[in-house]
């Protein structure tokens, strides 16, 4: 378990957040509002965390809440081991949007827009929101636990 954990500094500086408790590995899961997160990113960047090592998304449940998952890491000069941190940030299935974090770690290009093709998460502030994977056409989000399968699929230009 790291020393220096996230969540003590937040709760020290009055920023709201969940701990979700520690992973396997003993690194540190955060849940943080989906209003709050664009201020909270930068500051947890200022904090340190200065590298976004991978950012996915999930379907929590059908006909529930959306998540966005963000690994961090801080890297320092001469540290052999670098904390790492987990937040998770939920949005209503309805109405999926979260703010985007491309601003702060320009690493979460394409990681957010896979995660607006597959799931329909919309990353508010994002400049290239689009899909990436399937074509512009594609009716739904097919990683949503809900997603029904068309019966037909028309392959174009294919050889």
């Amino acid at each position: 378990m790291q020393q220096d954990r996230l969540s003590d500094w937040l709760v020290k500086h009055e920023l709201v957040h969940r701990s979700l408790g520690f992973d396997y590995r003993g690194i540190e899961t955060l849940q943080i509002k989906a209003e709050d997160w664009d201020s909270i990113a930068v500051i947890i960047y200022i904090y340190g965390y200065n590298y976004l090592r991978s950012l996915c998304a999930y379907d929590v449940a059908p006909g529930g809440f959306l998540a966005s998952v963000y690994h961090l890491t801080r890297i320092q000069y001469g540290i052999d081991k670098p904390e790492e941190v987990c937040i998770k940030v939920f949005a209503s299935r309805n109405n999926p949007r979260i703010p985007s974090v491309f601003w702060i770690w320009k690493s979460s290009d394409f990681q957010e827009r896979e995660s607006y093709d597959m799931l329909g998460i919309s990353y508010d502030n994002h400049p290239r929101i689009k899909r990436i994977l399937m074509p512009e056409s594609w009716i739904g989000w097919p990683l949503r636990k809900d997603y029904i399968t068309p019966n037909f699929y028309e392959i174009q230009d294919a050889h």
